[in-house]
């Protein structure tokens, strides 16, 4: 008789303390662990980290706002406009109760980021390309530990199975699934490898935008697969050929293949002139 993963973890770090949760703490967690990594790269680029603790605000803020906003348009738009209290992280029908954020989307996520990021250029007159390839090193971190955080919460599960490593989320039902948030913080941190290995060897360094294109074409390839293996999220979803998660990634993925070919390009033809 297969023996299957138990889940039973309560998403409160204090049982009841509705504060302190461990979804945020991941969230705190890969944003100091992406710091220290950022921080390794502007030293290394001889850049200010007084440039760095700036970017970082912004850019953090963006994610988030974005990340929200995205999850509220992109898959329940109807009852946020019936409970747009809801969209900050409070409920205050049937009594006042803080929820957290309860929805958070990873394609808003990198779209808040990129907006943010604009401003930020906009007021400091810094690289776009350049930063935006350093903060998708960093941000698959994030994205890992996020992942964990919907462990965590026993949330974003995948579909049932029988595997040996199957989870049983006793906070969602006795099926034995696909502990889908783990396989995605795995895959995310191996991604990390990835760009931080690419970005050290020096090769692309100066193909600017490359990091980023190749970041969002591994991060958005595997949220396209790993989607099949993942109950979906809403209820609409039940009637489409691929579901949200899906669709919002495919122009992200043409859109890293894309990037990733202009940059070489540009690059390729810099050398000519040269």
């Amino acid at each position: 008789m297969i023996s299957f993963i138990l889940w039973d973890i309560d998403p409160f770090v204090i049982a009841d303390f509705e504060f302190l949760r461990w979804y945020g703490i991941s969230w705190v967690i890969g944003m100091m662990l992406g710091y220290q990594v950022l921080v390794r790269i502007f030293k290394f680029e001889n850049r200010p980290i007084e440039e760095l603790d700036r970017l970082t605000v912004y850019v953090i803020v963006g994610a988030v706002v974005g990340a929200r906003l995205g999850h509220v348009l992109f898959y329940d738009p109807a009852y946020y406009l019936n409970n747009p209290i809801e969209i900050l992280p409070i409920k205050i029908n049937p009594a006042f109760q803080f929820t957290g954020l309860l929805g958070l989307a990873s394609h808003g996520g990198v779209l808040g980021a990129l907006i943010a990021l604009y401003l930020y250029i906009g007021k400091y007159k810094e690289d776009f390309l350049w930063s935006l390839d350093r903060l998708t090193v960093a941000g698959a971190i994030l994205g890992g530990f996020i992942r964990i955080g919907n462990l965590m919460n026993s949330e974003i599960i995948g579909i049932p199975t029988q595997v040996p490593w199957a989870f049983i989320f006793a906070h969602v039902d006795p099926l034995p699934r696909h502990p889908a948030q783990l396989y995605e913080a795995l895959f995310y941190f191996g991604i990390f490898i990835i760009l931080y290995l690419v970005w050290k060897s020096g090769k692309v360094r100066m193909h600017k935008g490359f990091l980023f294109g190749l970041g969002l074409t591994l991060v958005f390839t595997q949220r396209f697969f790993m989607e099949f293996i993942k109950e979906n999220q809403v209820e609409f979803e039940e009637n489409l050929f691929l579901n949200m998660g899906q669709i919002l990634s495919i122009p992200l993925i043409i859109l890293g293949l894309l990037i990733m070919l202009w940059s070489v390009k540009i690059r390729l033809r810099g050398s000519d002139k040269n």
